[in-house]
């Protein structure tokens, strides 16, 4: 399973998101730091779900970070967020 898919996979089990996308945007950053040959280094998640609605913009961002946390442990290097409610 690549990385993409595990996200996808942790992200709507704890979301049910309403839209969710998520991009790599590792070929972007070849030479920059964190970047591995294959990719998946670098993410943009797009993601809108009513789970968000009672929370703070920050309080939403870190909810995505800790659903992901073993992947950015493991191999991803950075994500570009865009959370919001419903």
């Amino acid at each position: 399973m690549t990385y993409e898919q595990r996200m996808r996979q942790k992200l709507t089990e704890a979301f049910a998101p309403e839209v969710l996308e998520i991009i790599d945007e590792s070929e972007a950053h070849r030479g920059h730091g964190g970047y591995q040959e294959g990719g998946e280094t670098h993410f943009r998640i797009i993601i809108k779900s009513a789970a968000f609605n009672d929370m703070s913009r920050i309080a939403r961002q870190r909810a995505v970070m800790a659903a992901v946390r073993a992947e950015l442990e493991e191999r991803v290097h950075a994500l570009a967020l865009e959370v919001s409610g419903t």
